[in-house]
């Protein structure tokens, strides 16, 4: 049986909003610095301060008071701007109670953070000044967005074109080489994996392997210093701050938005027995999901799952949030295993959760793009669709669908001479997944991927059958096992040209379809050209050359390349690829999309035809509903089948020639726009897309 601390609140509401939770961390004052931290259970909290250059050395300690509402606080004039400080928490024993006065524990608002490995934290005070120069958010269009997922360190650490002392950095990320090639690329905004302050785990310390990808967080409002110039690192987290600050404006100043992935659902404490560091000194019945005897209710498959139905742990969400959108400017989120964070009381996901209402209330947070991963490992926990309006989410049933469209029904065709499915889900997915987000929503609701971070990188999709895992020191039983990948004849390398042209054909026929289809696009970086990993599905614990972006290309990468930045062009131009609503039959809906399907004879798709498996071939028109921009109306073609066909072009209303725009048949986009007549015989290669322009 699982219960609610009597002690701790039972149902996040307005409450969690009280004035009571505000100012909590360290504010400035005239009689110097006061620290207010919150816990319903602590007998006694006592701040503890650091000498600044020996975080060993203790200078001072003061007691915190009882303010009410389980909020302590102190003022000093040792809590200074640059001061080094810790927190002690003593109080009752018992289940789920782990209080420990010897421990020193780092003050959960703490904007800096010192120290390394896995308890050794000192919080830091930081004045935050910094001059923006009236440099705005670029506010790009959710229509018009392109998200580029990529990794601070990996991004730059082998660019050629950046100075070596950048290599790696934030300020790396912003040179203008990285800058120029971001802008060349097409996308609008970046989503770096965390960068909130984080700790490797003990585990991968042991095999000589590091937590690369950061979701192991330490601290929600300091970020991660290692990943600043050593200079910065060695003037302090004031330097730190203002590097990650200058990284956003000169972004900003080329018009790329920055988006962080945030880890907000579980911390780097573990499970009972890991490091005790903060939020379990502070107050571990309150913080983590546990039932009565203090076992942890693991939501998240990482050892804890933080509490969001208690007010503060929901209200120190919120405030990082407000902290990264407003003093670091941020232009959105992308929150990891986000379902953990809309589970209530009793550990249900509830799409009205107080938390996540409140972030799509909060006006601080109404410019920033709110994306959600809508899944996590608890009992349903995998809510596709399920988000409430204002939320936009990653979208896997797409990922599945495109994936077994050109991949996994290919390699079933080869062996069974036909595919296992028909093209109506595909198709559904093409036109923005109204089958999972409702019209409210929209299209947009839906963030489309084919790779990510998390699994193979586009071109191991089309190399490898099987991940290739064993460097990761578990036996190749980590990462997923389904991936609906097809190595197209030869697992990983090889030097079957036709092999290599065929996987090539599919990596241009991917990033088409997420290119042209109706939602928001998330490209991961090199992906563009081709990047591998070698099969390995799960790289999380490697930094290493494996996971650095390589900035050596050979010709076919270059090619690759070029289709990406042409497709994006082609996006930007065509808002008929990008509708913000759904359509509805027989009603002008504004900015809507106006969908008609056809075969292969150009005649109007049958509802046979949608299911069977024996006709993957499908002329789409997208015609937009003209709100902000022109009208616009374009043919794509879709052909999924390993051998070549001829298409009817299709007799459409006011219609009297379609130009060619971009073919996945082409090694290298060609710029010859071809002009076709309604009626004409079109020669379409194997398994390949071509898009058109209706005139």
């Amino acid at each position: 049986m699982v219960s609610i601390d009597p002690l701790a609140p039972t149902s996040p509401s307005a409450s969690l909003l009280s004035p009571h939770l505000d100012d909590l961390g360290v504010r400035q004052g005239p009689a110097g610095g006061t620290l207010r931290v919150w816990s319903a259970h602590a007998e006694a909290i006592e701040l503890v301060l650091f000498d600044r250059d020996d975080i060993d050395w203790i200078v001072a300690t003061a007691s915190l008071v009882p303010e009410g509402g389980g909020v302590w606080a102190v003022t000093t004039p040792l809590l200074h701007p640059g001061a080094r400080y810790a927190l002690r928490v003593d109080g009752p024993s018992g289940p789920g109670s782990v209080f420990n006065s010897a421990t020193l524990l780092t003050d959960p608002y703490a904007r800096g953070v010192v120290g390394s490995g896995l308890e050794d934290w000192r919080c830091v005070v930081i004045d935050g000044g910094f001059d923006w120069g009236g440099v705005p958010k670029p506010g790009v269009p959710l229509d018009r967005t392109v998200i580029y997922e990529g990794h601070v360190k990996g991004l730059t650490k082998r660019h050629p074109g950046i100075p070596a002392a950048l290599h790696g950095t934030y300020a790396g990320l912003a040179h203008p080489a990285m800058i120029e090639h971001l802008l060349s690329l097409g996308v609008t905004s970046v989503e770096l994996l965390p960068i909130h302050a984080f700790a490797p785990e003990p585990r991968l310390l042991q095999h000589g392997l590091s937590n690369y990808w950061g979701y192991n967080t330490v601290n929600f409002f300091s970020p991660h210093a290692a990943y600043a110039t050593l200079e910065a690192q060695r003037q302090g987290p004031e330097a730190v701050l203002r590097e990650v600050k200058g990284m956003v404006r000169l972004l900003h100043e080329a018009g790329i938005e920055v988006l962080l992935d945030v880890v907000y659902n579980h911390t780097a404490e573990e499970g009972i027995g890991g490091p005790r560091s903060s939020l379990r000194g502070i107050d571990n019945r309150s913080y983590y999901r546990q039932q009565d005897d203090g076992t942890y209710i693991d939501v998240t498959g990482c050892g804890n799952s933080v509490n969001t139905a208690t007010d503060a742990a929901a209200r120190l969400v919120l405030d990082s949030l407000r902290y990264w959108a407003r003093e670091v400017q941020i232009d959105g989120f992308r929150f990891d295993l986000a379902v953990t964070l809309g589970r209530d009381a009793g550990h249900a996901f509830t799409p009205d959760h107080p938390l996540l209402q409140a972030i799509v209330d909060d006006p601080a947070l109404a410019d920033v793009k709110k994306i959600v991963e809508p899944w996590d490992v608890g009992m349903g926990g995998w809510q596709t669709g399920n988000f409430a309006p204002g939320w936009h989410e990653w979208n896997d049933r797409y990922r599945d669908r495109v994936r077994n469209f050109w991949l996994s029904d290919i390699d079933y065709a080869r062996r069974a001479s036909t595919s296992p499915v028909g093209i109506g889900g595909f198709a559904t997915r093409l036109a923005g997944s109204s089958n999972t987000f409702s019209e409210e929503r929209g299209p947009l609701a839906s963030v489309n991927f084919v790779t990510a971070h998390d699994g193979f990188t586009l071109r191991d999709l089309v190399s490898y059958d099987v991940k290739h895992n064993l460097g990761n020191g578990e036996q190749n039983r980590d990462g997923a096992d389904t991936n609906r990948s097809f190595n197209h004849g030869a697992e990983g390398r090889t030097d079957d040209q036709g092999i290599l042209a065929t996987r090539r054909r599919a990596m241009r026929n991917l990033l088409g379809t997420l290119l042209l289809s109706a939602g928001i696009p998330m490209l991961t970086a090199g992906d563009e050209f081709g990047r591998t990993q070698r099969g390995n599905n799960n790289a999380y614990c490697h930094d290493s050359p494996l996971t650095w972006l390589s900035w050596e290309h050979a010709p076919w990468q270059q090619d690759l390349l070029a289709h990406v930045q042409a497709l994006t062009r082609l996006r930007r131009e065509n808002p008929a690829l990008r509708p913000i609503r759904f359509a509805r039959l027989g009603e002008r809906i504004p900015s809507a999309s106006v969908m008609q399907w056809y075969d292969e004879n150009g005649q109007t798709m049958s509802p046979d035809r949608w299911t069977d498996p024996g006709h993957r071939t499908l002329q789409y028109v997208a015609a937009s509903t003209p709100e902000n921009e022109p009208f616009n109306r374009v043919l794509l073609v879709i052909h999924g089948v390993e051998r070549p066909t001829t298409v009817t072009l299709p007799e459409l209303e006011e219609a009297d020639r379609f130009v060619s725009l971009w073919s996945s048949a082409d090694e290298n986009p060609s710029a010859h726009e071809g002009v076709f007549a309604p009626g004409d015989d079109l020669d379409v290669p194997p398994t390949s897309m071509r898009l058109f322009r209706v005139e």
